[in-house]
């Protein structure tokens, strides 16, 4: 009976953290790809709008830490330019606007910090977008780039991520490809999805 109930139990947990990704990760970010040479990618992206913020912390923990803060945001902790209706009875909440959750989040090294981003959905503008109450946070324009891909599953480890990087650079050698900017480490799902069906990917851009 034990074995049973652990089992459900299991089991619920997956379909609802199926389900939570399924209603979170509605977007992604669009790209062409160009070319694929077994795991390794080519792909070109289209300029948009990503919210991010500065963390401080090991690499492997950073991303949860700003994970929150960023959904904050889009949960409506913002300032929304949303006009509301007068409506009764009156009640206090968090005001803002929601916005959709997009994939993927985005994890880069800047200097001794980590610059955590969600890309935002592309029915908003940097003019849209209603701005964040934690200053910070910030809204930012990225033009169209040119990325290396590698993608993995399995848990955020330091020891995982940098094996990729070095496999993604070792093949870009052997291609002759150059990076333009720092690594970008970019996660599928929030922090609670288990590990085996968590997507993962390193990406390092590159000249068109």
């Amino acid at each position: 009976m034990k074995i049973k109930k652990v089992v459900g139990i299991t089991v619920v947990a997956l379909v609802i953290t199926m389900g939570i990704q399924k209603a979170m990760a509605v977007e992604e970010a669009s790209y062409v790809l160009i070319s694929k040479d077994k795991a390794f990618e080519i792909r070109e992206y289209t300029p948009h709008v990503v919210a991010e913020t500065l963390v401080e912390g090991n690499m492997q923990n950073v991303s949860n830490k700003a994970f929150m803060k960023l959904f904050r945001y889009i949960s409506g902790s913002n300032v929304s330019r949303s006009n509301v209706a007068m409506t009764a009875p009156i009640s206090q909440q968090v005001t803002g606007e929601k916005i959709p959750m997009t994939a993927p989040v985005g994890q880069q090294r800047v200097a001794e910090k980590w610059l955590i981003s969600f890309m935002m959905p592309k029915s908003y503008s940097l003019t849209t977008l209603p701005q964040p109450q934690d200053s910070s946070i910030t809204l930012r324009q990225v033009p169209a780039q040119r990325m290396a891909v590698l993608r993995y599953s399995g848990m955020w480890s330091e020891k995982s991520d940098l094996s990729h990087e070095q496999e993604l650079t070792a093949w870009m050698g052997k291609m002759g490809l150059t990076a333009t900017e720092n690594t970008i480490w970019a996660r599928y799902n929030p922090p609670f999805t288990p590990w085996f069906l968590r997507r993962n990917e390193v990406m390092i851009p590159i000249n068109s």
